[in-house]
């Protein structure tokens, strides 16, 4: 008996077809789009879970939790899921790597808004997503543990500088400034710390790889890769502490930080006019009793905090009386915090480090060279204002400043740094090389209190330390007010949301380390080397993909 035509789900015929419908209604049915991003979601859910847990675990290797092994388990993680990938599933899996890890770690913008920790998570995790695209397309050649290090770096040099300036919280090396690779910070700054932990990563998956190669596979001299990528991930780790910190003192210089503390955390730290300034005038004016006292050693200079002074001292003279009476009570040259009406630019403000001396008053200062969109500055405020109410609350755009914060303080020659200006290199390296023999970070978080964000500034000034080979001295309104020694350990901190003042002999030190003479050029090098290898696997897919067509015809 004659059998009919098969039937598969390609030949399937639509109910308007059987039933006499127009012509064209015999078609095949294909599934919709719905019905395949349906099954896409499906299959890439596992995949996506694992980057977003792999995202969390690197947010946990930053302060306030310090676990740095989780950044290099991290890396690892992310290698795996993007290896073998096509590039736009690498960028998928980056950017469900990338939303988590950044919404951790900012979470700290929740004062401002969830909207605001989101908005901004979204942003940094695009560049998580170019990442995972290159750990695919780079995952093809060989030695792509390698190439996928420098991707690493250029991915934290584009995210250090755009948009607006960029914003370089969540670098490696910052989630590292007390492990094995900090030292490496004194070779190379802050991108070779982040290239040795992500080749480190990189090499830890690749030692996976080939061991479940090894248990699943047949055995052939690639056997011995396992052990190979156990010694490599090793003389990786051992590298750093093969680095020796210059830490040998010039010179000392005896200091105070005065921390004085604000009346609550959040957007409206200030309260009532005068009140931060009088905490810091009350603070120092104790330090000098007991100094007159003989229960503490007079110093040579004495720190204030960034927005130490809460009015213009040259707009209002109650603000300034009030900083006067305080050096002249302490007797040394103080390095005040004030927010100063620009002088040349109507309307903007200066965010200034001002040293104030006992006798001739105010004198050299330095202004903030990189203010904080959306924080400190409004881009496109006419545009934006409009939509965007809160934006209201940043009624004036500070003025960045145009030159170093180098100063002298006494008989100190110190390098201020105000605030977020210490996670950027070039701030911090231009300001060692006009002849910093000391830094300063004068910051205010009074914002962030409580929320890990001091913590993480903290970390940002071991690294300096060890990067310069400088101590770091950083004061802060309401914490964390710390010194930092050369080679990164914290000596003395303050706690948060306390009055505070903190008394210390600081190195002062001349001598550049090889981070300072070669500035950002490792950091060039490395982005560099990790884009070309992006561009030679896109090359070499063009080059392979005709032969394979033939292969594939020739099977046929």
């Amino acid at each position: 008996m004659p059998s009919g035509p098969e039937t598969t789900p390609e030949a399937a015929v639509s109910p308007q077809a059987a039933a006499g419908g127009p012509p064209g209604a015999g078609a095949p049915v294909r599934p919709g789009r719905a019905a395949r991003l349906a099954r896409l979601a499906r299959r890439e859910a596992p995949r996506t879970a694992l980057a977003a847990v792999g995202g969390l675990a690197l947010a946990a290797a930053f302060p306030p939790y310090g676990l740095w092994p989780l950044s290099v388990a991290a890396v690892a993680a992310l290698a795996l899921l993007t290896r073998g990938r096509t590039a736009r599933q690498g960028a998928w899996t980056g950017f469900a790597f990338g939303l988590p890890f950044f919404f951790v770690l900012l979470r700290w913008l929740h004062v401002v808004g969830y909207d605001a920790v989101l908005g901004l998570s979204v942003v940094e995790a695009v560049f998580l997503a170019a990442l995972g695209a290159g750990l695919a397309l780079s995952s093809r050649l060989p030695l792509w543990p390698l190439w996928g290090a420098c991707l690493w770096v250029a991915q934290e040099w584009a995210r250090d500088r755009l948009p607006f300036g960029g914003f370089p919280w969540g670098r490696l090396a910052f989630a590292n400034t007390g492990s094995p690779f900090t030292p490496l910070a004194a070779l190379g700054g802050a991108p070779l710390v982040t290239f040795a932990v992500a080749l480190a990563g990189s090499l830890l998956a690749w030692a996976a790889l080939a061991a479940h190669r090894l248990r699943t596979g047949p055995r052939s001299p690639r056997a011995a890769l396992p052990g190979a990528g156990a010694l490599a991930l090793a003389a990786v780790v051992v590298a750093g502490y093969a680095v020796p910190v210059p830490t040998e003192a010039d010179d000392t210089v005896e200091i105070a930080i005065v921390q004085g503390n604000v009346e609550k955390p959040g957007m409206d730290f200030l309260g009532r006019p005068l009140m931060v300034l009088n905490n810091h005038v009350d603070a120092t004016l104790e330090l000098a009793r007991d100094i007159r006292a003989g229960r503490v050693k007079k110093p040579d200079l004495v720190i204030w905090p960034e927005n130490s002074s809460d009015l213009d001292p040259f707009q209002y003279p109650e603000a300034y009386d009030r900083i006067e009476e305080a050096v002249r009570a302490v007797g040394v040259p103080v390095l005040v915090g004030a927010l100063i009406d620009h002088p040349g630019k109507p309307g903007y403000i200066d965010n200034k480090g001002i040293v104030w001396d006992p006798r001739t008053g105010p004198g050299a200062s330095y202004a903030k060279q990189h203010p904080v969109p959306f924080g400190e500055y409004v881009p496109f405020r006419a545009q934006l204002s409009k939509v965007i109410s809160r934006l209201q609350r940043v009624p004036r755009d500070f003025y960045p400043g145009d030159r170093t914060g180098l100063l002298q303080v006494g008989p100190a020659r110190l390098g201020d740094v105000i605030c977020f200006e210490v996670a950027y290199d070039e701030i911090v390296h231009d300001t060692v090389r006009a002849g910093a023999r000391a830094l300063v970070v004068q910051t205010n978080n009074a914002t962030y209190g409580r929320t890990g964000q001091p913590e993480q500034q903290l970390a940002m000034s071991r690294l300096r330390a060890v990067e310069h080979g400088r101590a770091v001295v950083t004061a802060a309104t309401s914490g964390i007010s710390a010194v930092v020694a050369p080679d990164g350990k914290v000596l003395q901190r303050s706690e948060e949301f306390t009055r505070d003042v903190i008394t210390a002999r600081i190195p002062l030190r001349d001598g550049t380390t090889v981070a300072d003479r070669v500035g950002a050029a490792p950091e060039w090098a490395l982005a560099m080397v990790g884009l070309l290898s992006c561009a030679a696997a896109v090359l070499i897919g063009r080059r392979v993909r005709p032969d394979e067509i033939m292969d594939k015809k020739g099977q046929k």
